[in-house]
């Protein structure tokens, strides 16, 4: 998930270089979502993992 998150946020670069804003905001937007979204899956993980210890 935070591969994918990456790989937008790279991609939303490149396209801002090259003047894509309308691209380069929708690819930044969609980053910032997986990214939330594999935060909340870790924080998620740390939790429940250690109730079972």
């Amino acid at each position: 998930m935070l591969g994918w998150a990456l790989m937008f946020f790279l991609l939303a670069i490149v396209a801002g270089i090259f003047g894509f804003m309308g691209i380069a905001s929708t690819m930044a937007g969609i980053a910032k979502i997986l990214f939330v979204i594999f935060i909340i899956l870790f924080l998620a993980s740390l939790i429940f993992g250690r109730r079972r210890v």
